[in-house]
């Protein structure tokens, strides 16, 4: 009797759905407007393209939609701790993606860059990996503001030692058919050449060692 029980627990872990399974990585989509899916539907938002895409290249994971639109780099590490969440269960990556808003209310690109060198700080600190989204200023605030604006992404990027997309828009901006009547925000088929784009990156800083 004993026998025939023990022999049946092995074959009901062996088929349980946590056998043998790791528990999908978690992912923190972390931004503005851009992230929160500003005027689309649920399914077509940026977090819930990228999980389909992770999915699709064979890898679990959950990502968490913690963009709040109209968000600033201030704004964003004001709620930081909260997005988080609990520090016994942290992210395995989180994807930066702010800046945006700074350009358009001309913010000075020195207040931004400290602004998200804290963000950073605060993640290298917890050993939670990164992967920082470049962003690039507006032409009409000129080639100086630009310059300061949209160096600092890279910098931050090798000072902190995360895992770097150049731009998070890229083949979408300025492109009519990939926006929104506002011209600022993408549309379903803008969405998802970024995640199209951009999901290489997530999958490569998700395989990236935890930061020292």
């Amino acid at each position: 009797m004993v026998l025939v029980f023990n022999l049946a627990l092995l074959i009901g872990l062996a088929f349980s759905p946590a056998a043998g399974s790791a528990a999908p990585a978690r992912i923190l989509a972390f931004g503005d407007s851009l992230t929160h899916g500003y005027g689309l539907d649920g399914p077509d938002v940026f977090p819930v393209r990228l999980q389909k895409a992770l999915t699709a290249a064979g890898i679990e994971a959950e990502v968490q939609n913690a963009g709040v639109s109209g968000d600033t780099t201030a704004g964003g590490l004001a709620r930081l701790d909260w997005a988080l969440g609990d520090p016994a269960g942290l992210p395995d990556l989180v994807i930066i993606e702010l800046g945006a808003n700074d350009a358009l209310r001309g913010t000075d690109p020195a207040e931004t860059e400290a602004n998200l060198d804290a963000i950073l700080t605060r993640l290298g600190t917890r050993g939670v990996k990164v992967l920082l989204a470049g962003m690039r200023a507006p032409p009409n605030l000129g080639s100086e503001y630009g310059t300061r604006f949209d160096g600092m992404f890279p910098r931050l990027a090798e000072k902190h030692r995360v895992a770097f997309y150049p731009f998070f828009l890229d083949g979408v901006a300025a492109d009519p058919a990939l926006n929104q009547a506002d011209g600022m925000h993408p549309n379903p088929a803008g969405v998802a050449i970024i995640v199209e784009r951009i999901t290489p990156f997530v999958i490569r800083a998700l395989e990236q060692r935890n930061p020292a």
